[in-house]
């Protein structure tokens, strides 16, 4: 693990005649300050190696500032808010770049706005939206949103390639007061590319191999029915690994800081070490508390951030400044 350099903040960006934005930068780590489809539009083709990245989530929260995306009054609003925002993140990737896109999803309450959102409990619920609106055309009290694959199948059908679906398990998800089905313990992430061939390192994500699996002289990444068709004597190198499942678990955690929905920072590693090599442009244009930065800048990649709320921003820098003072303490007391 390298040591991070905070970035500091530049003066404002001139965009068009006007203050558009404004940016924190140092070499290694780039975070501009505005609306994602302003600053992505500026942004220059081929820039990044993958986008790692978790946007609002539709009807849930409020972040505090007017153009935040996840209050569009329907879905398909929503989605289409989000295909805007990622053709341009397609565009600013590499040509063998890849999106890893983390969303959860939503019940339609009584109502008819997003799951969690109560008037008369709108004090504890830390910032949660209060949508008062008839259900959406197609939705009906109770409905699961289904907005992770309604967003996975509008950016497949605007030219991504969707590659996979991944669930992240959550072991400690938070109860939920329902006995008419299932506490929901899961969100998704895809995985997304530009091209039909891009970069992914497997080898980086590889996961310890079950008891059982040692050994096998089936070839790596042939389907069972292949492998047992294609079998030779010839055993494979077994490092003792497999290749990464498509259910990864991984425990939220508390962080302390003013923010409500962090990603854990194991869920941004392995999209990233899969997703980029070392000197890599790690892309985020929800940048948020800034984790996908944080982990990006740990494993030796540069990071390009946007983030609407300065609030958020500001809080970024400072975390990725105590991060620093510590691995600088560290390296002093050896």
């Amino acid at each position: 693990m390298r040591a991070i350099r905070a970035p500091t903040r530049l003066v404002a960006l001139d965009v068009g005649g006007r203050v558009s934005y404004s940016c924190h930068s140092d070499g290694d780590a780039t975070l501009y300050v505005g609306d994602c489809r302003e600053v992505l539009a500026g942004l220059p083709e081929g820039s990044a190696r993958t986008c790692v990245t978790s946007p609002p989530y539709w009807g849930l929260r409020d972040y505090g500032h007017p153009d935040q995306l996840g209050a569009e009054r329907t879905p398909d609003e929503y989605v289409a808010n989000l295909v805007e925002v990622f053709r341009e993140v397609r565009r600013v990737l590499r040509p063998d770049g890849t999106l890893w896109l983390n969303l959860g999803d939503s019940y339609i309450n009584a109502k008819g706005a997003a799951h969690g959102v109560d008037p008369k409990q709108g004090a504890r619920r830390f910032g949660v939206r209060v949508v008062d609106m008839p259900p959406p055309p197609g939705l009906k009290r109770k409905d699961l949103v289904g907005m992770p694959w309604r967003v996975a199948f509008a950016l497949q059908a605007d030219g991504w390639w969707l590659r996979s679906d991944i669930i992240w398990a959550k072991p400690n998800a938070m109860p939920e007061s329902v006995t008419d089905r299932p506490t929901k313990a899961h969100e998704y992430v895809f995985l997304l590319a530009k091209s039909e061939r891009y970069f992914y390192d497997a080898d980086a994500v590889k996961e310890a191999a079950k008891k059982g699996h040692a050994g096998s002289k089936f070839h790596t990444g042939k389907t069972a029915e292949h492998q047992l068709r294609r079998a030779s004597d010839k055993p494979r190198k077994d490092d003792g690994n497999r290749n990464a499942r498509s259910v990864w678990s991984i425990a939220t955690q508390p962080s302390g800081i003013e923010h409500f929905a962090m990603m854990p920072p194991e869920l941004a590693q392995r999209c990233i070490l899969a997703g980029s090599a070392r000197g890599d442009t790690v892309l985020d244009p929800f940048s948020g508390a800034g984790t996908t930065g944080l982990v990006a800048m740990e494993h030796g990649r540069r990071y390009l951030g946007v983030e609407l709320n300065p609030r958020y921003a500001d809080l970024s820098v400072e975390r990725w400044s105590r991060v620093q003072r510590t691995l600088f303490a560290a390296g002093a007391g050896r």
